[in-house]
C-alpha cells in the first residue's frame, strides 16, 4: 500500500468511488406501490378498449359507427394516459391530468346518454351505462387516477423521489 493509499483510507479508485452518491434506480418511484397498481390497470384497460374497438370497427362498423369510434377514442385515452403515468416530467404530468379528467367526462357523458337515450349508443361502448360491461372500472379508475396524481405532487416534488444522483 503506498503512502497515498493508507492516508486516505485505501486505494485512490476505493476513494474516488467513495466521492459519487450512489446510484438511483432508473426506474420511476411512480411505478411502484398503488401507482404501479394503477398504472398496470390503465394498462390492461388500454388493451381491452383496443381490441374491443378494433373487432368493432373492422366487423360491423356501420352498425354502431359513434359507439365504435368511442371505443377506438376511449382506447387513445387509456394508452395516452398509461404512458403518462409512467413519466416523470411536468409536461407529461399534465398529459394524464388532461386524460384522466377527460376520461372521466367521457364515462360520466356516454354512460348518461346511454342510460336516457338507449337509441343513441345501438352497440355498448367501453363507457357505456358507466363501465358497466368492465364492471364499472371505467368509472372508478380516473377518481382513482386523479386522487393519485392530485397526492402524489408533480414533478420534483418530495413525493415524486430523487431523480438522480446529487439530487
Amino acid at each position: 500500500m503506498t503512502e497515498c493509499e493508507s492516508s486516505r483510507g485505501g486505494s485512490p479508485n476505493l476513494v474516488a468511488m467513495r466521492s459519487f452518491p450512489a446510484p438511483t434506480p432508473s426506474r420511476p418511484r411512480s411505478s411502484r406501490g398503488i401507482g404501479g397498481v394503477l398504472i398496470a390497470v390503465y394498462g390492461i384497460l388500454a388493451l381491452a378498449a383496443t381490441g374491443r374497438s378494433f373487432v368493432q370497427i373492422a366487423t360491423n362498423f356501420t352498425h354502431a359507427p359513434v359507439a365504435y369510434l368511442l371505443s377506438a377514442l376511449s382506447a387513445v385515452v387509456y394508452i395516452l394516459a398509461t404512458v403518462a403515468l409512467l413519466q416523470r416530467s411536468t409536461g407529461w404530468y399534465l398529459v394524464a391530468w388532461v386524460t384522466i379528467s377527460f376520461e372521466f367526462a367521457g364515462v360520466l357523458t356516454v354512460g348518461l346518454l346511454s342510460i336516457f337515450d338507449g337509441q343513441l349508443f345501438p352497440s355498448d361502448t367501453v363507457w357505456s351505462m358507466f363501465g358497466r360491461g368492465y364492471l364499472f372500472v371505467p368509472l372508478v379508475l380516473p377518481v382513482l387516477g386523479m386522487i393519485w396524481l392530485a397526492t402524489r405532487g408533480g414533478p420534483g416534488s418530495a413525493a415524486d423521489g430523487p431523480t438522480g444522483p446529487g439530487e
